[in-house]
């Protein structure tokens, strides 16, 4: 199979070729900090190919604290980017990413224990298809 993504503001666009083997919620500190949201959504593959369609020199790697945290972005929007980690052996891409759907389900939740406070029982917060307040907003 081949993935498509790009970023937010669309100057970076890249393809992944092959299969993702994992797909994990992180829910540690760090990758809250990253995605300033509840946890990270990362697809994985130890075979799949990428390749950077257009904006590769946007792009920049992070490597928090030397300790294998690692993020890439566009540094045009600051949108989370695929990355390649271990010695460039893992393909590690943010499902949010990808321009087309995401060919697998969750494995699962990892850190669980360390998830934020106010993330518990979300599936009963009232849901809405546009912002609060607009019509036909339910």
């Amino acid at each position: 199979m081949v993935y498509a993504g790009s970023c937010l503001c669309g100057k970076v666009a890249y393809e992944v070729t092959g299969e993702f083997e994992n797909f994990f919620l992180c829910h540690c500190e760090r990758c809250r900090k990253d995605t300033g949201s509840a946890h990270a959504a990362n697809l994985f593959s130890k075979t799949a190919e990428l390749r950077w369609l257009k904006g590769e020199e946007l792009v920049r790697t992070h490597d928090f604290e030397s300790s294998g945290h690692i993020k890439s972005f566009c540094t045009q929007c600051g949108s989370a980017l695929p990355n390649l980690q271990m010695d460039g052996t893992l393909l590690v891409v943010p499902a949010g990413s990808l321009d087309c759907d995401v060919p697998i389900q969750p494995d699962g939740h990892i850190f669980y224990e360390r998830r934020a406070n106010w993330d518990e029982h979300l599936e009963l917060v009232e849901r809405f298809d546009r912002l609060p307040g607009e019509e036909g907003d339910s």
